[in-house]
């Protein structure tokens, strides 16, 4: 069975920096593109940062690049995000999901496996 846990999270102030990891099992880790989405309160999941599976590309959101980094360990199933110079705007629950190398283009989720998310919240 396919299962995330997402951990990291936690309260900053404006410009600082959280790392969040993504913990995946129940499927072959090394053969999926990896994606973090974010769920601010009253909107939509949206992606923000995916990693390929065959050559490691990255991919970001627009408000995302130059500030976040998203990374892999296929021998420890983890994903990460590197969040810098965060913004108020970026408090949201951040959850992560699998998925082919489209889920990087298109930012679609493919399937309705998610975590529990972890809280992020900036502010002053």
């Amino acid at each position: 069975q396919v299962h995330f846990v997402e951990s990291g999270g936690g309260l900053v102030q404006p410009g600082g920096s959280l790392r969040l990891s993504c913990q995946a099992s129940g499927f072959t880790f090394e053969n999926y593109a990896i994606a973090w989405f974010r769920q601010a309160p009253g909107k939509e999941r949206v992606g923000v940062a995916c990693t390929t599976a065959e050559d490691g590309k990255t991919y970001y959101e627009h408000s995302a690049k130059h500030r976040f980094a998203i990374s892999r360990d296929d021998a420890k199933k983890t994903a990460y995000l590197q969040m810098d110079n965060l913004r108020v705007v970026d408090t949201a629950v951040y959850y992560c999901t699998a998925g082919d190398w489209a889920l990087c283009i298109d930012w679609k989720p493919q399937n309705d496996n998610w975590g529990q998310g972890t809280q992020v919240t900036v502010s002053s």
